[in-house]
């Protein structure tokens, strides 16, 4: 049986450098998917055009806005915004 395209379709949600890794690790036990490297293209400040290896997690649309959601959520904790 033939998965439809919707189905098949996944997401990276790329990881912003410097999260904590507690963080990652709670993304990956509590979200299905799988975390990933990518190469992105940086296009700021002294590194506009530049190449680095980023970690992603990929996975479906709807969980990946929950993730982003969650490292958003867990950052601001983080931080003590909240």
């Amino acid at each position: 049986m033939a998965e439809t395209q919707e189905a098949a379709e996944r997401y990276d949600v790329v990881i912003p450098p410097g999260v904590p890794r507690s963080i990652i690790r709670s993304i990956v036990q509590q979200y299905p998917g799988e975390l990933v490297e990518t190469k992105q293209r940086m296009k700021f400040a002294n590194m506009d055009g530049d190449e680095r290896e980023l970690l992603a997690f990929r996975t479906d649309l709807a969980t990946a806005q929950a993730v982003e959601q969650f490292i958003f959520d867990q950052l601001k904790a983080f931080v003590g915004e909240e």
